[in-house]
């Protein structure tokens, strides 16, 4: 239940970095916020890290997390391995979020609800995988 739970964020969270990433394409045209912040942030030079948009770094990273927990969830006997990746991927996932958010809230001081929102969805990605650590079957 809990790789099938992971998946189901990874999803939602790989819906919301696809919209900012098509923004960041200029597919998708002004930002719907309900605050003026999403566009700031977006528009702002830490959009981009090592000259790709952050947000192609979270749809590779979601579609990651999807792949790997559905493969998890269909593995049969379940792997620790695959609950060893999805802790890891989250692990780094998390990171990389806790430094945008300080960027947002010490740099830029500009919120953009859709980055909280990934934010949300990794850190609830990142509890249920190290949680799984737990209660996975040791290899033998």
């Amino acid at each position: 239940m809990r790789r099938q739970a992971i998946a189901l964020f990874a999803l939602l969270g790989l819906f919301v970095a696809l919209y900012l990433w098509l923004h960041s394409l200029g597919i998708v045209g002004e930002l719907t916020c309900g605050t003026g912040s999403c566009e700031a942030v977006q528009a702002s030079r830490y959009a981009r890290f090592l000259g790709v948009p952050v947000a192609l770094y979270g749809v590779i990273g979601y579609a990651t997390l999807l792949g790997v927990s559905l493969v998890a969830a269909t593995a049969r006997p379940p792997r620790r391995i695959l609950d060893v990746a999805l802790a890891v991927l989250a692990s780094v996932g998390l990171a990389f979020t806790i430094y945008l958010t300080g960027i947002e809230m010490f740099v830029l001081h500009q919120w953009c609800r859709w980055c909280v929102a990934s934010a949300v969805v990794i850190a609830t990605i990142w509890v249920l995988s190290v949680a799984g650590l737990g209660s996975a079957p040791s290899p033998r």
